[in-house]
């Protein structure tokens, strides 16, 4: 008897198919079913988040969907993972707990950005000095190779704080941030599972797992409907950001037949909604003479929003858009990163300008129905 419940563990935990199933069903059933727990106590607590000029819903609605997140990932990730051959799974850990607190603090009673910033410097230090997770090299990139541990650092700094908040911005409307999120970790999980890289890959399962049981309630749901908040978009951003430069350093020295030479670009690709949309949103509040940190409704999806008038379809056709990228990156993968950077941002400003320009042209129709012409030009109408 003791040898066949043995072999029954040996089944479910040391088969790395069946494990990386099983870390994304653990994560997604505990996300799920704590979801209407947290609604009820968002409820009774009015932890709601109002309706205002810079939010697309038009009723209050609770904000702690990150903490169902945050636990079927961490669960689900403490089973699973086997720490012995992925030692700094426990600094990811120990920094999606600092982020989980400034999450927290910002959805119930609020934080200030400079206090936000500090703390996610504090997370990022962390699995950058403590875990190793950095990059080491731009791989040619604007002619750079190696970098030395000072600038190795800050670059890793930059790059973990700009997707962290890269994807909390375009957590606007139902289903976009987590949808990007179960794409993003899906893609950089399935070339970890072709790597070898199996613990990375249980990582991105769990994840996935938890993205996808929000998803159902955030986009499907009526009375258990929620967000994630800061809690799980910063999360989000942070594993996303820990997966890009895994993704990058790991396609650097590798030497199976599946390495990505362009890995950076490739990883730009797989961002590109988020990473976008915040260069974008950023170079139009400088121009407008605001501060770049300043909210406004000028994300493409406040755009589709205001075309379309349906949060599903909107997401739907923005996470197709992140689809055509992702595939367009690997496509193209032999191309420089130079190049194959500078194609993904010259399509991305083109596909963002599209509905853009129909919301400024439909303002004008409006503007000019309410408001006819007079004088001289009023004479030959529109």
């Amino acid at each position: 008897m003791r040898d066949y419940w043995q072999k029954i563990m040996e089944l479910f935990f040391l088969n790395n198919n069946l494990i990386i199933i099983e870390s994304l069903l653990l994560a997604f059933i505990v996300t799920y079913i704590s979801i209407p727990s947290i609604v009820q106590v968002a409820d009774l607590k009015h932890l709601y988040d109002e309706p205002n000029g810079r939010t697309s819903h038009d009723v209050v609605t609770p904000t702690l969907g990150g903490l169902a997140i945050f636990s079927g990932f961490v669960i689900s990730t403490m089973i699973f993972v086997n720490i012995a051959e992925i030692v700094y799974v426990q600094f990811i850990i120990a920094s999606i707990i600092v982020i989980f607190f400034l999450g927290l603090k910002d959805d119930i009673v609020g934080l200030s950005p400079m206090k936000k910033f500090i703390g996610q410097i504090i997370a990022a230090g962390i699995v950058i000095d403590l875990g190793g997770i950095k990059l080491y090299s731009l791989q040619g990139f604007a002619g750079i190779h190696g970098l030395d541990y000072y600038s190795g650092d800050l670059l890793s700094l930059f790059v973990i704080i700009a997707i962290v908040n890269a994807v909390n911005l375009i957590d606007g409307i139902d289903g976009l941030a987590s949808g990007v999120g179960i794409l993003a970790a899906s893609t950089f999980g399935f070339w970890f599972y072709l790597e070898g890289e199996i613990q990375l890959t249980i990582l991105a399962a769990a994840l996935v797992g938890g993205l996808m049981a929000f998803f159902r309630y955030n986009v499907f749901s009526k009375k258990n409907k929620l967000f994630m908040g800061d809690i799980g978009s910063l999360m989000l951003g942070f594993m996303l950001a820990i997966f890009a430069i895994q993704f990058i350093e790991l396609n650097r020295v590798s030497s199976s037949i599946y390495k990505l030479s362009s890995s950076p670009a490739i990883a730009i690709g797989i961002l590109v909604l988020p990473i976008f949309d915040t260069v974008r949103v950023f170079v139009i509040r400088l121009a407008n003479g605001k501060s770049p940190f300043k909210p406004d409704k000028n994300h493409v999806h406040h755009y589709l929003l205001a075309l379309i008038g349906s949060h599903r379809k909107s997401t739907a056709l923005l996470l197709l858009v992140n689809v055509f990228f992702i595939l367009l990156s690997f496509w193209l993968r032999d191309l420089s990163i130079f190049l194959l950077t500078g194609i993904l941002f010259f399509l991305a400003a083109g596909l963002s300008f599209i509905p853009y320009q129909m919301v400024m042209n439909k303002r004008k129709k409006n503007t000019k129905k309410e408001k006819p012409k007079k004088g001289l030009w009023g004479l030959f109408g529109e």
